[in-house]
């Protein structure tokens, strides 16, 4: 890897942000104690070197600016120890994005493939979000950060790392939509957005107080850990791990419904409430995920059959909530659900019956009230990350990201490289299966071959 270049782009000349401080809502606050997403976004671009430096580097810069005329947030700052009384996002004082040029000769179809390869291969493909300190001597902390990698002759990776306590997945992937449309060609002058995002705080109602629950919370972290933003990662062994891509067909999906659905009959049962194709994905994921850790770790986990196991996603709030919040909101908008099992129940042969039940009833709860148990979301999300017992998804086949055109063609890849220490699964729409989904993980070699297995031959046994 070499770099080739280091700046900052920052927003058009006479454009300055409309609102300086923007405050963060009890649904921005959760994502304070956690760690940064980090997509990679991997594109063919068989043309001359000459061709990236003279047309595509500056197509990126110039769409990135005008984009961030309009997603000012993103170019903003936190600064933990600011006097504030609550945590706000700064939008002042020539705010910009560190946008690195990198070039690389490895092999941009092993990046591309699905196969298992080495999770530290990608880290040099990830942006690096640092700290700096203001005028007044106080830590800032930007939230988000841009490598540009080209592998010459051949492709480009477009990778971000971004606090999600800036946006939820709507809003980065509104963001990223806006950028790609300017720099396909649409120039600033003849290109209105419309509509423009909402940045306004007011329309986020916190009926339950959970402002000042989570504020607690955050001041207790401050005052035993100097926490600043995000969860560092955590101290995770990579040597030995590998990343690989699973595809879901929807037929695949349809089997797995049909499996459930006789089931119950057969063994005079309610069927599970909620049977989309996310849930049934993300409860056959769920079992082969637990099957692993019984199968590799036997003797350790023959004990703790009756202990729970936990799933938990992210559920979008714009359409859960009671009260209008306009699409084009910029912030977070997303309530955390968690399904709970024992995990003997997960193991059984009804095991997928029994997940599909617990996160569809868990989604339904979600649809009939967002925040029932909000509370609770950071201790939650804290027990994830902490336990291999426990599962996890991040992003949404919702998103379409595979749509996602700067005018060379959409994605050939796309990596998420944040679950390498969050143990979290990655669910994105697929590329080249219509109704499909990719998922992507990343675990040591052997349970790698192992959930392989347990995905393969399981797909394969559904009548």
């Amino acid at each position: 890897m070499r770099i080739l270049e280091q700046c900052r782009i920052p927003l058009p000349p006479n454009s300055e942000p409309t609102i300086s401080l923007l405050p963060l809502t009890f649904f921005d606050l959760p994502w304070l104690f956690f760690s940064p997403s980090q997509p990679l976004f991997f594109y063919e671009f068989p043309h001359p070197t000459s061709d990236f430096h003279a047309t595509i580097v500056p197509k990126l810069k110039q769409s990135l600016s005008v984009t961030l005329q309009h997603y000012y947030p993103f170019a903003g700052k936190f600064s933990p120890s600011s006097d504030l009384t609550k945590p706000h996002l700064i939008c002042t004082d020539n705010i910009s994005v560190a946008f690195t040029v990198t070039e690389s000769n490895g092999d941009f179809n092993h990046f591309c493939d699905n196969h298992p390869r080495d999770v530290k291969d990608f880290h040099f493909l990830v942006p690096k979000l640092g700290s700096s300190f203001s005028h007044a001597g106080k830590e800032e902390f930007p939230l988000i950060a841009i490598q540009l990698t080209l592998f010459p002759n051949v492709g480009i990776c477009i990778g971000l790392a971004f606090h999600h306590v800036v946006a939820d997945g709507r809003t980065f992937h509104n963001f990223l939509n806006t950028w790609a449309t300017y720099c396909r060609g649409f120039a600033a002058s003849a290109f209105s957005l419309k509509p423009l995002p909402s940045y306004d705080r007011s329309v986020i109602v916190d009926a339950k107080g959970l402002e000042e629950v989570f504020m607690k919370e955050w001041r207790k972290r401050r005052l035993v850990q100097d926490i600043a933003i995000g969860r560092q990662p955590r101290s995770v062994d990579l040597s030995g791990m590998v990343r690989a891509t699973f595809l879901m067909s929807a037929t695949e999906m349809e089997k797995i419904k049909r499996f459930i659905i006789n089931f119950c009959k057969e063994k005079n049962q309610p069927q599970p409430v909620h049977l989309s194709p996310y849930v049934l994905s993300c409860a056959f994921i769920w079992v082969c995920l637990l099957k692993i850790q019984q199968f590799v770790n036997e003797k350790v986990n023959k004990n703790n059959l009756e202990d729970p196991t936990y799933f938990g996603f992210i559920a979008g709030g714009i359409t859960r909530l009671d009260y209008p919040v306009p699409k084009t909101y910029l912030g977070n908008c997303v309530g955390f659900g968690r399904a709970s099992v024992r995990r003997k129940e997960l193991l059984g042969e009804d095991g997928i019956v029994v997940a599909a039940r617990a996160i569809g009833s868990t989604v339904k709860k979600l649809d009939a009230s967002l925040i029932a148990g909000a509370e609770k979301w950071i201790l939650d999300w804290e027990e994830l990350y902490e336990s291999e017992q426990h599962v996890h998804a991040t992003w949404s086949p919702k998103l379409k990201l595979y749509e996602l055109d700067f005018g060379w063609g959409r994605p050939k890849k796309i990596e998420e490289i944040a679950i390498d220490y969050t143990r979290a699964f990655s669910l994105v729409q697929s590329r080249g299966l219509e109704g499909g989904f990719e998922i992507g993980l990343a675990l040591t070699k052997r349970k790698m071959d192992t959930f392989s297995m347990f995905f393969t031959e399981g797909l394969s046994a559904l009548p």
